[in-house]
């Protein structure tokens, strides 16, 4: 299929963009996508972000107190009977107003109120109003459980351009093909049936060149088709974790299953991360980061070193040990609930 256009501001096809009332005051795009919670967005133009949201393609853009937002089709939905207008698709993808409005609200939590959180937060905490100033409307982004958990079981001892490049890779081998825009690919998350099945008989696309500013890709050796998904995953240079992301989808396929997963969301927080910190290559501060960023609880502290020094250091913690030994790690998440109440977990984020 011809390759769509990417559309990089609202004057480009201005029929297909929409927008919502959002102050940065309560979203900084910048801050947010560029910021580690997920791993498929990338600034495509000056101001401007596209990755993959709810199996779509979108561009999103600030500008000033309003969020814009296109959404692409789909390859499928672009015939060769529909006619372009100045390179515009006749036709938008096919999501109603309602809808698109919907996901991108879920998506960043907008019924979450960021402004008096911050104030609250700096009532109860000198040190976050004076860091607070420099990053205003930073907010959790509220993801699929399924994209989240496998996404941050890539990101134990690693950095997160090593991070977006290997989970395009899984993307590309794995997921679904969404569409072309300026002949850059974009394909869905895999789902937890295609991380647990035998390879599709086509060659893992790791050769492929992509279009700049995409991560860029080593080529790999292609695993034959059947290979299981840990030797696929290998052979796209996912190293050690390769064992822990076919294992942990075996054992939610084999276990509580994708809607368990999203179940979590309505269980206590305690509870969901035992659940996952059960599962191969989820240690605490990955079921942190799911917990956090995915399934609902706002009090979850992601607690890495970093964390661990600046709570010593600048808050005077004390705990216990001169490393971060679980009951460090567990002493430090209660002191900053302590302190910042029952959103903790979106004001470490700060």
């Amino acid at each position: 299929p011809t390759p769509m256009k990417l559309r990089d501001a609202p004057s480009a096809c201005p029929s297909l963009w929409r927008c919502l009332p959002c102050p940065p005051a309560e979203l900084r795009l910048d801050l947010v996508l560029s910021s580690g919670q997920s791993f498929r967005w990338w600034e495509s133009s000056p101001g401007s972000w596209t990755g993959v949201l709810g199996s779509r393609v979108w561009t999103l853009r600030q500008d000033g107190d309003r969020l814009w937002y296109t959404v692409y089709g789909e390859e499928d939905e672009h015939k060769e009977e529909e006619e372009e207008r100045d390179g515009c698709p006749a036709k938008a993808a096919k999501l109603d107003a309602a809808e698109t409005e919907r996901i991108l609200r879920d998506y960043f939590q907008l019924d979450v109120g960021l402004s008096a959180l911050y104030r609250a937060w700096g009532a109860a905490d000198p040190l976050f109003r004076k860091v607070a100033k420099d990053f205003p409307g930073v907010r959790v982004l509220r993801q699929d459980p399924i994209e989240c958990l496998f996404s941050f079981i890539c990101t134990s001892n690693n950095h997160i351009s090593r991070i977006t490049a290997m989970i395009e890779r899984l993307c590309q081998a794995f997921g679904r093909r969404l569409c072309c825009l300026d002949s850059r690919p974009f394909y869905a998350f895999p789902s937890l049936s295609a991380l647990t099945g035998p390879a599709p008989p086509r060659c893992c696309p790791c050769h492929g060149a992509m279009a700049s500013p995409a991560p860029t890709h080593v080529p790999l050796l292609c695993p034959p088709a059947g290979a299981d998904a840990e030797a696929r995953l290998r052979a796209l240079g996912f190293g050690y974790r390769a064992k822990f992301v076919s294992g942990s989808a075996r054992a939610i396929a084999e276990g509580l299953g994708t809607e368990g997963l999203y179940q979590l969301r309505t269980a206590p927080y305690a509870e969901a991360r035992s659940v996952l910190c059960a599962l191969p290559g989820v240690g605490a501060k990955v079921a942190d980061c799911v917990c956090l960023l995915s399934l609902d609880k706002a009090e979850a502290v992601p607690v890495d070193t970093h964390i661990w020094q600046i709570a010593r250091q600048r808050y005077g913690v004390a705990v216990g040990s001169k490393s971060l030994t679980p009951r460090a790690y567990q002493e430090i998440g209660d002191f900053f609930r302590g302190l910042w109440g029952p959103r903790a977990g979106w004001a470490q984020g700060v």
